[in-house]
């Protein structure tokens, strides 16, 4: 019989790259469908949520600079060291969510598929979005789509991985940096994916994860000066319209939230979502 003691892990915060614990120092306890204790997880603050902001604006210039074709590799090498994992990402979500190891095994699948069908998207989007616009005139008039910036995000409350994958990876595709409210219920497939992301090839600050209350930290980011974009597809529990005036008052984009087993599901529409047009008149050369 073995005399080896389990040690409980606690679950950091992923910020700029690092995993740091909550300023505040919380832990709330992650338990099972059946109150099984699964591990310890921080509950970041507001003045974690700030942090986070700061690093996705530090990290929006490089990333949005990088060429599409160099983002597709970033995101696809993701997808290839979350497919590496995939063994942990099932087991945390069938203690987690108490399904069983098929139901796991598809989420994980879908997960994957999902990451991989956006990383491809990141080259050829520009190509769909963006037109050539006929004008009255010698000139060549092109619209083109760019990143928004800083994109705020509540995940789905309700699914440990899929939901966040759903929800995190359209922004990323045309440039944009992310902070992320993780599901509170079921938050530790998202700081298993923030390791993923420390190891992959994506810069720090591009996607920032936080854990906790979604109804403490969604008004401070709802709210922030800096943060261009708000998507609160997992925010149908809270006073989400509330969350929509704050967001109002600094000119930001907005997701309403959506529910069910299709919310987030992948469209060229979510990637648009976090998009600005943008366009260049260019004088045509005369013979």
């Amino acid at each position: 019989m073995s005399n080896h003691i389990a040690v409980p892990k606690t679950y950091k915060l992923f910020v700029n790259g690092a995993f740091p614990r909550s300023e505040s120092g919380r832990v709330y306890e992650v338990l099972s469908p059946k109150g099984v204790f699964l591990a310890n997880a921080a509950k970041a603050s507001r003045k974690d949520a700030r942090d986070a902001v700061v690093a996705a604006r530090a990290a929006v210039s490089g990333w949005s600079g990088a060429t599409a074709y160099n983002r597709g590799q970033v995101l696809y090498r993701v997808a290839e060291v979350l497919e590496g994992r995939r063994a942990q990402f099932e087991d945390e979500i069938v203690q987690a969510e108490g399904v069983s190891a098929s139901a796991a095994r598809a989420q994980v699948d879908a997960a994957i598929d999902r990451w991989v069908w956006y990383a491809g998207w990141t080259d050829k989007y520009a190509q769909v979005a963006g037109n050539a616009n006929p004008v009255a005139g010698p000139y060549f008039n092109l619209s083109v789509p760019e990143p928004t910036g800083v994109v705020a995000i509540v995940a789905p409350q309700d699914s440990s991985l899929l939901g966040f994958v759903s929800a995190v990876a359209p922004a990323l595709v045309t440039g944009n940096a992310v902070v992320v409210i993780a599901s509170e219920q079921y938050p530790l497939s998202a700081i298993t994916l923030g390791e993923v992301l420390a190891t992959s090839d994506l810069p720090k600050g591009v996607v920032n994860v936080l854990t906790g209350s979604p109804a403490e930290m969604a008004p401070w980011l709802a709210g922030h000066a800096d943060v261009n974009a708000l998507d609160l597809v997992g925010a149908g529990a809270l006073d989400w319209i509330d969350l929509e005036i704050a967001a109002a008052e600094t000119l930001k984009r907005v997701l309403p939230p959506e529910e069910g087993p299709d919310a987030a599901s992948p469209t060229l529409s979510r990637i648009a979502a976090f998009t600005e047009t943008k366009t260049v008149w260019h004088t045509k050369a005369l013979l």
